[in-house]
C-alpha cells in the first residue's frame, strides 16, 4: 500500500537544510520565549510578596527542572525516534513510536509526583530552606501535583516536532505562556492566593495547553502520523531505540538540574538566602536569552534525524554546522544587549522594598553571564544533534562534562578554594560551559566524519 500525502511539516523536514532549520526553528524560539517569558513574570510578580518568596521559588527550581526534563528527555526521544523513521520511510514504526511516547509520559509522571507532592516538606529543608521552608512547600506541592500535564505538554509538542509541524507546536506553547501571564497577578494578588497562586497559574496553563494538543490528535487527526491506543502492545525493539535517545535525555536535564542543587548548596557555602534569590532570579533572565538556542536544538533534532535515517550524511553535515552560525547571530547581538541593559532589566525584579537591596548584585550577575550565551550554542546545538542521531548516551556525556563536572570543579575552585565568593561561582558557571561547548561541538565534527567514511568505504 502506498503512503499518504505527506503533510507540508514532513516535506519540510526532508527538504533543504538550511531552510528546514530556519523554518522550524523560528517558530519554537517565539514560542519558548513566550515560555520563558512566564517564569520571568512569576518571578516579578512573586518579588512583591519579598525577596523570601523569591528564595522559595529558587529552592523549588530545581525540582521543577527535574519534572520539565524529564518530559523534554521523553519528548526528545519520541520526536528523534519519529523523524529518523520518516527519513526512513517508515510511517507505522513512527505512529506506534507516538503511542509508546505518550503512555511513557503517562507512568513517568506518575511515578514522579506521588513522592515530590508527599515528601515536599522533607525535601525543601534538606536542601537548606530553612526559614522559607513553608513557602517553598505552598509553591512545590502545586507544581508537584500538575507534572502530569506539565509533562505531557512538553511531549506532545515534541512530537508534533518530530514529524516537522513546528507551526501548531509553537502556537500552543506559546497559548500556554501567554495564559500563565495573565493568570498569575489575578490568582497572587486578585484572589489573594500569594506564592501559591503563581504555581496554579503555571498548572492551569500547561493543562489547557494539554488538552488542545490532544484534540489535534485525537479529534482532528490531520496529522501525518496518527494515535491509535486500541491494539496497543508494547514492543522492546520500539522502547529500546526510543529509550536509547530519551533516558539519556532525561538524565541530561536532570544532570543540569543537580547541577542547580550543587549551585545552591555552594552559594549557601559563601553567602545567605540573597544570593539564592540572585541565581534564581538571574538565571531566568539568562534561561530567556537562551532560548533561540533551545528553539534551533528542537529543530535540529528532527531534521538530523530525518537525515540519519535516510542516510543523507551531507544534509547532517549542513545541519549541524548551519544551525550554529544561524544561532551565533542571534546570541552575539542578545550579549550585547544584556550587557548594556542590565540595570534596565533588573529593575523588574527588584521594585519592591523588600528585595531592592538585591539591585547591584543582580546587574553584576547578569553581565558575566552575558559572555556566556553565544558560547553555550555550540554544546547546545551539537547535542542536539547527537539526538538528532540516535547517540543520546554522547549527548548525555557530552552535556554531563559541559553543565556538570567542569561546571562544578570551576566553581568550587574559584568560589571556595579561591575565596571569590559569589563572583567566583559566577565566573566559573560561564567559563565551564563556554569551554566545555567547544569540545562537545569538536567531538560531534568527527563523529560524522567518521560515520560518513564507514559509509562510503
Amino acid at each position: 500500500m502506498s503512503e499518504p500525502p505527506r503533510t507540508t511539516g514532513v516535506e519540510t523536514l526532508l527538504g533543504d537544510p538550511q531552510r528546514a532549520v530556519r523554518r522550524l526553528s523560528v517558530p519554537m524560539i517565539v514560542a519558548m520565549s513566550l515560555q520563558t517569558a512566564y517564569n520571568l513574570f512569576d518571578a516579578i510578580w512573586v518579588s512583591g510578596l519579598g525577596s523570601d518568596a523569591l528564595a522559595a521559588v529558587g529552592f523549588a527550581f530545581p525540582i521543577f527542572f527535574v519534572i520539565l526534563g524529564i518530559g523534554a528527555g521523553i519528548g526528545i526521544g519520541g520526536s528523534s525516534a519519529i523523524a529518523r523513521r520518516i527519513g526512513a520511510k517508515d510511517r507505522d514504526g513512527a505512529q506506534r513510536v507516538l503511542t509508546h511516547t505518550i503512555l511513557m509520559t503517562l507512568v513517568a509522571s506518575l511515578a514522579l509526583s506521588l513522592p515530590l507532592f508527599l515528601f515536599a516538606e522533607e525535601i525543601f529543608r534538606a536542601m537548606g530552606a530553612g526559614d522559607v521552608t513553608p513557602l517553598a512547600v505552598d509553591y512545590g506541592r502545586v507544581v508537584f501535583g500538575g507534572a502530569v500535564v506539565i509533562m505531557l505538554a512538553n511531549v506532545l509538542a515534541a512530537t508534533l516536532r518530530g514529524e516537522g509541524d513546528a507551526r501548531r507546536s509553537s502556537i500552543l506553547l506559546a497559548f500556554g505562556s501567554v495564559l500563565n501571564i495573565i493568570l498569575d497577578p489575578i490568582l497572587i494578588y486578585g484572589l489573594d492566593m500569594g506564592i501559591a497562586g503563581a504555581a496554579w497559574a503555571t498548572v492551569i496553563a500547561f493543562g489547557l495547553t494539554t488538552l488542545a494538543l490532544l484534540r489535534i490528535y485525537l479529534i482532528k487527526d490531520d496529522t501525518f502520523i496518527r494515535l491509535h491506543i486500541r491494539g496497543y502492545r508494547w514492543e522492546s525493539g520500539i522502547n529500546r531505540d526510543f529509550l536509547r535517545v530519551g533516558a539519556p535525555a532525561s538524565l541530561q536535564f536532570m544532570s543540569m538540574a543537580l547541577t542547580q542543587f550543587v549551585m545552591i548548596a555552594l552559594i549557601l557555602m559563601v553567602d545567605d538566602t540573597d544570593g539564592v534569590a540572585i541565581y534564581s532570579t538571574g538565571w531566568r533572565v539568562i534561561s530567556l536569552a537562551i532560548i533561540p538556542l533551545q528553539g534551533i536544538a528542537s529543530a535540529v533534532t528532527p531534521i538530523t534525524g530525518a537525515a540519519y535515517g535516510a542516510m543523507r550524511f551531507d544534509k547532517l553535515s549542513v545541519t549541524h554546522l548551519y544551525s550554529v552560525r544561524f544561532a551565533l547571530y542571534i546570541t552575539v547581538a542578545l550579549m550585547v544587549l544584556l550587557f548594556v541593559f542590565a540595570p534596565q532589566i533588573m529593575v523588574l525584579f527588584t521594585w519592591s522594598p523588600e528585595s531592592v537591596h538585591l539591585f547591584d548584585d543582580l546587574v553584576e550577575f547578569m553581565r558575566i553571564f552575558a559572555f556566556m550565551v553565544p558560547g553555550v550554542a555550540f554544546g547546545m546545538l551539537s547535542s542536539a544533534t547527537f539526538q538528532g542521531m540516535g547517540m543520546g548516551v554522547k549527548a548525555l556525556v557530552a552535556t554531563i562534562l559541559r553543565a556538570v563536572l567542569l561546571s562544578v570543579v570551576f566553581c568550587y575552585v574559584l568560589a571556595v578554594v579561591l575565596g571569590l565568593g559569589l563572583i567566583g561561582l559566577w565566573v566559573g558557571l560561564c567559563s565551564a560551559n563556554i569551554i566545555g561547548s567547544l569540545i562537545v561541538f569538536s567531538w560531534v565534527r568527527l563523529t560524522i566524519r567518521r560515520i560518513d567514511r564507514r559509509v562510503h568505504a
